[in-house]
């Protein structure tokens, strides 16, 4: 049978003979594409691509295939990842008092469309403010902050963070602005959700702003973090429109929504290997 996949990803300024040398790689190991996704990007000059390989017979070499990257990588300035996708990323969840994102993560983790597992969940809420939730099977820490313990708070986070091999962290509606020493160790692996307002509308009640200023469309914005608050390169992005029929009320409950299947089709590609950071931007292989 065949073996399990491996994702291929990299990076690299743009010339001739990529594609040529990494195929070439793989197909004197054996290997089979089974997918195949690049993009040249104009504006840089750089050259990325996602590669999903497999063995037919299920004997892949792993291994082989590594140590022929590296003459490639060096060769071409690469950077690359291969990563075997029978093993599940461990992944953070952090979230606050509104729980719809952390609902519908739990919810599609169950059902098997996220293929990751839980390494926490944390909040600085107490359990109990989830109640309705199932957390069966589920790690859960309450690590309650204010502004005098934030750094303790941070710690321990961080802390948690290497003891339980956590390779990414969501905030899912988390309401504490990450310092930009957390927000250094975790580059590359924080994902934030927010409403698409920002720079405007800033602050509490955002929705009630927005609705004051009569605005036509709400949206959602997942992106890395950065310690560039809320700058950090763009993942996924939604909108609705929007009337002056509707009520502050009506506003809140839309960007729920909308916050939740961003965030979530953030969260997948990522698992799945199909964002790639190109400079201040992310290049996204879709499916």
């Amino acid at each position: 049978m065949p073996s399990a996949p491996h994702v291929l990803t990299l990076s690299c300024p743009n010339r001739r003979g990529i594609v040529a040398a990494v195929s070439t790689l793989i197909f004197e190991g054996g290997g089979n594409i089974r997918e195949a996704q690049q993009f040249d990007d104009g504006a840089t000059g750089r050259f990325l691509a996602r590669i999903v390989v497999d063995h037919p017979e299920g004997a892949l070499d792993v291994a082989g295939l590594r140590a022929g990257m590296e003459p490639i990588a060096a060769r071409f300035g690469m950077t690359w990842t291969l990563r075997d996708t029978a093993v599940r990323r461990r992944v953070m969840l952090m979230v606050s008092k509104f729980d719809h994102c952390l609902a519908d993560i739990l919810y599609r983790w169950r059902l098997g469309e996220l293929p990751m597992e839980f390494s926490a969940i944390v909040s600085n809420h107490a359990r109990d403010t989830y109640a309705h939730l199932d957390f069966d099977g589920v790690p859960f820490r309450h690590l309650p902050v204010t502004r005098d313990t934030k750094m303790e708070q941070e710690a321990e986070v961080w802390r948690l963070v290497r003891e339980t091999g956590t390779d990414l962290v969501i905030l899912a509606r988390y309401m504490q602005v990450l310092s930009d020493g957390l927000a250094a160790k975790l580059s590359g692996r924080c994902i934030n959700i927010h409403h698409s307002f920002l720079p405007g509308f800033k602050g509490a009640r955002p929705y009630h702003q927005a609705h004051a200023r009569g605005v036509k469309l709400i949206g959602a914005t997942a992106h890395f973090v950065t310690a560039d608050l809320d700058e950090g390169p763009i993942i996924e992005q939604d909108v609705e429109r929007v009337s002056h029929a509707d009520t502050p009320d009506d506003l809140v409950r839309q960007g729920r929504d909308i916050e939740r299947r961003v965030l979530s089709r953030a969260l997948r590609w990522v698992l799945e290997d199909r964002v790639l950071l190109n400079g201040s931007r992310t290049v996204v292989f879709r499916d």
